[in-house]
Order: structure tokens, then sequence, then C-alpha cells
């Protein structure tokens, strides 16, 4: 019994930390640190516009959650990751496509809304990455490099936010799929 819960520890030790899974050409990583406590990949799906591939969107989560009912009612942090994959997206159609999936949530003309699009104030380029932090209490938005963009506290964003990915009217159905698991 020893031998075996030895061999056991030795293979968990060896394996390391889980590899990233590849998407894209993009590494989506399996794990990330938020406040920290660990999140896991809920899952992921890639954004398109017609047929332009426009960035991998990756839904963290600290437990597997497959109903978007469940996920918008969870009080407890949560990740939404953009890698960029195209070779540039505008700022202004980034912006544009945020405001509609506003719409869709009833929040387009409020001021939250208004002060989280200001914080897009560049153009994405292929191979970059955008962190929106989802908290009980707001958002945190970060550009790839830990290089915070701006936080935003409120409740009403967050729930705006994970309805443009996860509400009854999301901006990508299969991308909404993919960050429910189910690709």
């Amino acid at each position: 019994m020893k031998k075996v819960l030895f061999a056991l520890m030795l293979t968990m030790l060896l394996a390391g930390p889980a590899a990233a899974i590849m998407v894209a050409g993009t590494a989506i990583e399996p794990t990330v640190i938020v406040n920290e406590r660990p999140l896991q990949l809920n899952g992921y799906g890639i954004r398109t516009k017609w047929w332009v591939k426009v960035y991998i969107g990756s839904l963290y989560t600290a437990k597997p959650m497959s109903v978007a009912a469940d996920v918008m009612a969870d009080p407890s942090d949560k990740l939404i990751r953009l890698n960029f994959l195209h070779s540039k997206v505008d700022r202004k159609k980034i912006t544009e496509a945020i405001r509609e999936g506003f719409t869709n949530t009833r929040m387009d003309e409020s001021a939250v809304a208004k002060q989280f699009l200001a914080l897009f104030r560049r153009d994405f380029m292929r191979g970059d990455t955008v962190d929106l932090v989802l908290g009980g209490d707001g958002v945190v938005v970060y550009k790839h490099n830990n290089q915070a963009m701006g936080t935003i506290t409120s409740k009403q964003l967050v729930r705006g936010i994970l309805g443009i990915y996860l509400g009854p009217m999301p901006a990508d159905k299969d991308l909404k799929s993919g960050m429910l698991g189910k690709n």
C-alpha cells in the first residue's frame, strides 16, 4: 500500500500543472488565480463575425457550471478572458459590439455602461488579451501584461457583462455554448 501511495504522489509531482489547451494557435490556461483564489476553465469558444475569427472567449469559475442562470446567480469571482485572433480589431468596432450587447441587457444608455465603454481606448491586435474580472461588487479590466485599464464598482455592470455572453440574446450563441462547457 505504501508503494502505491508513493507512486501516486510521485506521479502527481512529476506531472506538474495541467497543460494549456491550444485553440486556434493560442494557449488557454486551465486554471487562473483571481483575488488569490484559483478559478477553473469553465469553457471557451471563438467569437466570429461573419466568417472572421475575432477572439477566443474563455469563462473561468470557482466550480463547473453549465447553466447560464447558475453563472449569473453565483456571487463568486469569475473571469472572462478575450484572446484576440484577428490581425486588428478597431476600438470602435469592439465598443459598438459591447454597446449592442448592453442593448440586449437593457443597460446600453446607463452611466455605468458608458463608463465601461470609455475604458477601451485603443485598437486590439492579434495576440492581445483582455481580462474582465467579475467580482460580486464590480469589474476590473486588464490588458494582458497585467496593465489595469480600469475598475468599476457596479453589480449591474457585472450582470450586464455576463448577459452579453450568457444572456438570452448572447453576442454569439456558439460562444455562449462553449463558455458553458458545451463545446
